[in-house]
C-alpha cells in the first residue's frame, strides 16, 4: 500500500529516510523502480526465474549498501547499477559453454506486430552486451549521460555504443 507521507518525495530523499530507518521510504522506493528494474533484467536474460532472482539481488544489494549511499548520484542512475553489475556477475558465473538461454515464454503472438517485436527482441539479443547495455538502459528513460555513468565509460563511449546499436539493428 501507497504511504502517502513519502508519495510525492524524490527518490534521493526517499533512500536518506530509509538510511534514517524509515522502512516505508523503502517501500515507496521499491514500488516506484521495481517493474522497470526487471524489465532491464528480463530484457537482457529472458528467462523469468533468473530475471527475478537478480531483480531480488539488486534490492538487496540496496539494503545493504544503503549506509553508503549518498544523493551525489541520482537513486536511480545508482540502483541501475547495481542491476547491472548483478547480471555481469551472473553471466560471468554462467558456464561458457551453454547456448543462448531459450526463452520460458514459449507463445508469441502471430500477429504482424508481434512478429516485428520477436524479431526487434531478438536483434537486440545478438547485439554485444555494452551495446545491448546501453540502448537497453536509454529504453528505460535514462540520458546517454546516465548510461555512461551506470555503465561506467565516458559520454563519448556511450553514445558511439548507442549509435552502433542502432546501426546494427537497421
Amino acid at each position: 500500500m501507497r504511504n502517502p507521507r513519502y508519495a510525492f518525495r524524490a527518490d534521493e530523499k526517499l533512500m536518506l529516510a530509509y538510511q534514517r530507518g524509515e522502512v516505508a521510504a523503502f517501500e515507496e522506493l521499491y514500488r516506484r523502480h521495481k517493474d522497470g528494474v526487471y524489465s532491464f533484467l528480463y530484457r537482457n536474460c529472458p528467462r523469468p526465474a533468473v530475471a527475478e532472482e537478480l531483480a531480488q539481488d539488486t534490492w538487496a544489494a540496496v539494503v545493504d549498501s544503503a549506509r553508503r549511499y549518498t544523493p551525489e548520484a541520482g537513486f536511480r542512475t545508482w540502483l541501475y547499477q547495481i542491476a547491472r553489475y548483478r547480471q555481469i556477475d551472473y553471466w560471468r558465473r554462467r558456464d561458457n559453454h551453454h547456448g543462448p538461454l531459450e526463452t520460458e515464454d514459449a507463445a508469441v503472438a502471430v500477429t504482424p506486430e508481434g512478429d516485428s517485436a520477436a524479431a526487434l527482441l531478438a536483434a537486440i539479443g545478438e547485439l554485444p552486451g555494452e551495446q545491448k547495455d546501453a540502448l537497453l538502459l536509454q529504453a528505460q528513460g535514462f540520458s546517454v549521460a546516465e548510461v555512461a555513468e551506470i555503465t561506467g565509460v565516458n559520454t563519448e563511449t556511450a553514445k558511439s555504443r548507442l549509435r552502433y546499436a542502432r546501426k546494427r539493428l537497421r
